[in-house]
């Protein structure tokens, strides 16, 4: 069974870090490319960054362009999001997500709260 288990999440202070981990199953994580996406209250899913399946590039949406690295271990099938500068507006239930032949496949996600 394909799983994807988020974890990492928290209430941090404006300006603070996090890094969020992606625990992969069920799939040979090395062949596929993999995402982050997020969901605030009330919006709708936000695309954030995707990983080239040996790592060597990733992409990220200006929102966080700067601010947030995507990477993986392939040998561990762990997929981050290391967070830095976080802001208030970053608050939003995070997400890993990959395309399995036909199926998007995501995690429950991680509860990410940025507050004073």
């Amino acid at each position: 069974e394909v799983e994807l288990v988020e974890s990492g999440g928290g209430l941090v202070q404006p300006g603070e870090s996090l890094r969020l981990a992606c625990a992969a199953s069920g799939f040979t994580f090395r062949w596929y490319r993999m995402n982050w996406v997020r969901q605030a209250p009330g919006k709708e899913v936000e695309w954030l960054s995707t990983i080239v399946d040996d790592g060597s590039s990733a992409s990220y949406a200006d929102s966080v362009k700067g601010r947030f690295t995507t990477s993986r271990d392939n040998a561990k099938n762990i997929l981050y999001l290391q967070m830095n500068s976080l802001k208030p507006e970053d608050t939003a239930i995070y997400y890993c997500t990959t395309r399995y032949y036909t199926n998007d496949v995501r995690g429950q996600g991680t509860r990410v709260t940025v507050s004073t």
